[in-house]
């Protein structure tokens, strides 16, 4: 005759002493990490939103072929800041003020508007462009800005820029300006020159149509979507590459 083991003796299986225990210990267990990966992903993606990095949606043709309406672009955040504006880097800043046409609210439901904000916020879902622009650096701090040279090109403490991000067809300025950039400030203009209200269309303004650096949100870097559009955006270096330091 064969001795049946003791459920209550130390030597039995686990399952044969607490049978109804552990299913409910297990889902509870796993329920709890489910929780702590999606609120650890949500502040992850909150903390990058916030610090580091940013999409941000494109709704208008000023900055053609470079950016096309509809695209979704990267933005680092950490410039300015750890890392400097430089001339030719693609800027994501507020509105300093009259820039943007009054936008009447989205009709939406205040379930879905909760919804949208929430995911923006965190950085699930790309900034709209209700209060920020973007444009491209031409001017820094102290700079000479100026068009046209005999070429037609805009100048820059007297060098003329070849630019070849321009729009085909597009012309440097259509409009003659010449402006001394204030201290802490730029001045920023479209790719798509005739069809971008920039820092030329705002030379009566504050500040003689430059923006604000503490305006600037970060430095766009990427275009992510849609997928046929996937690259970085690079800096034309080469075009500022002969101008000066401005002089006192």
């Amino acid at each position: 005759m064969i001795d049946q083991p003791d459920s209550a003796s130390p030597s039995a299986p686990l399952e044969a002493r607490s049978p109804r225990h552990v299913p409910a210990q297990r889902s509870g267990s796993w329920l709890r990490e489910t929780v702590f990966i999606l609120v650890g992903a949500l502040v992850l993606s909150w903390i990058i939103k916030s610090f580091l990095v940013q999409a941000f949606y494109i709704p208008s043709a000023s900055m053609e072929d470079t950016l096309l309406i509809g695209d979704r672009v990267l933005v680092s955040k950490l410039v300015p800041g750890p890392f400097d504006v430089h001339r030719g880097d693609i800027v994501v800043f507020k509105d300093p003020g009259g820039w943007l046409p009054p936008t009447p609210p989205a009709e939406r439901s205040a379930l879905r508007d909760a919804i949208t904000t929430g995911l923006t916020d965190i950085g699930l879902l790309p900034q709209d462009s209700g209060e920020h622009l973007i444009k491209r650096v031409i001017g820094l701090p102290d700079d000479h800005v100026a068009c046209c040279d005999s070429a037609g090109r805009v100048t820059v403490n007297g060098v003329g820029l070849d630019e070849p991000q321009l729009k085909p067809g597009s012309v440097p300025s259509e409009m003659p300006f010449a402006v001394i950039v204030p201290p802490g400030s730029l001045w920023v203009m479209g790719d798509n020159r005739q069809d971008s209200r920039d820092s030329r269309g705002h030379l009566g303004d504050p500040g003689g149509g430059s923006i604000p650096e503490a305006n600037v949100v970060g430095v766009s870097f990427a275009r992510v979507w849609p997928a046929n559009r996937i690259a970085l955006l690079r800096n034309p270096g080469a075009t500022f590459a002969a101008v000066p330091d401005p002089t006192p």
